[in-house]
């Protein structure tokens, strides 16, 4: 007996999202955990999963590939497009230390957060709230970065006022020849950003979901408040806000390189990712599933090996 068997009438079937297979996904999961690296037909040739053994591995060896992308970019006097998360986060600290160590300046960098909480019309938390992402971003890498730092003006968020001049900026750097990095998590739900697997049936082809660039005020899933009451507010989600401001798959897929992190391990031997990580690997990609994507773009996906499984007990 399994959810595939019991969702006919269940409560969950009214949450579960249009386009996802429960069947394919179990499928997904049910890999040998010594294949997680295998490229599938789907993969673009540039895309490679890294594994790591603790956490602040998987912090360095992300920390060191972002300050590698803004170390090449200045070497080569091109613009940098930063696309970047809160959350994860442990990889700051290390791209901090990086470019200390090497004394890269990133006066060449450009800063675009990729979501903020919100209301349902796109109002957002004031800059100095500890629960604001451009709050979190100055703390742990804006901030120490010190005078090497991106300067403030070279810094977007995403407010209701500023979130919908990003495809005119970013399109005015690339017109300069600047490079675009996606730096990513993946998800409960496969979002990448806030983009909900939701989002989907209001697109009717792949081509206008592709198109889309962003949403203000958008709507967020029940499990993804509970990722974040989980991994950011010590498991108490009356403090979430039910609504983000989030840039959309024209602007997330459009990057020249991306830099992901699954780090969704708990204690006791519990995880929360698992799931989302093989979903991303072997689904192939599909509108429904944003993160699903991700190996179609050339770049690293760093997680950490016990992500891999096995995901399924052994009934032995």
């Amino acid at each position: 007996m399994n959810m595939l068997d019991t969702i006919k009438g269940s409560y969950f079937s009214e949450i579960l999202p249009e386009g996802w297979d429960i069947a394919k996904i179990m499928d997904c999961v049910s890999n040998d955990p010594a294949s997680v690296c295998e490229p599938q037909d789907f993969w673009c040739k540039d895309f490679r999963p890294v594994k790591c053994t603790n956490l602040e591995e998987f912090g360095a060896y992300m920390g060191h590939e972002i300050a590698m992308q803004i170390k090449l970019t200045k070497e080569e006097g091109r613009k940098l497009i930063l696309i970047l998360p809160v959350g994860p986060m442990g990889m700051y600290k290390w791209a901090v230390y990086f470019l200390k160590e090497w004394n890269v300046d990133c006066k060449h960098v450009y800063g675009f957060n990729m979501d903020e909480w919100a209301d349902a019309d796109g109002n957002t938390l004031p800059a100095s709230d500890p629960a604001a992402f451009q709050n979190a971003m100055t703390e742990a890498f804006y901030g120490p970065l010190g005078e090497l730092t991106v300067p403030e003006d070279q810094r977007n968020f995403a407010t209701r006022e500023n979130l919908p001049t990003y495809p005119e900026k970013i399109a005015a750097l690339k017109a300069e020849g600047a490079k675009q990095v996606l730096v990513y998590g993946i998800g409960r739900m496969c979002h990448i950003a806030f983009w909900e697997p939701h989002f989907a049936k209001d697109y009717a082809t792949v081509e206008e979901w592709k198109a889309a660039p962003y949403r203000v005020g958008a709507r967020l899933h029940p499990f993804t408040i509970e990722q974040n009451a989980i991994t950011s507010f010590r498991s108490s989600w009356p403090l979430i806000p039910c609504y983000a401001n989030t840039i959309g798959p024209a602007i997330i897929f459009n990057s020249d390189y991306a830099i992901g992190g699954a780090d969704g391990v708990l204690s006791r031997g519990m995880q929360w990712q698992g799931m989302s990580f093989w979903m991303t690997l072997r689904h192939g990609p599909t509108k429904a599933i944003t993160s699903s994507w991700i190996p179609t773009m050339p770049g690293k996906l760093f997680f950490m090996e016990e992500l891999a499984g096995p995901l399924c007990p052994d009934t032995n």
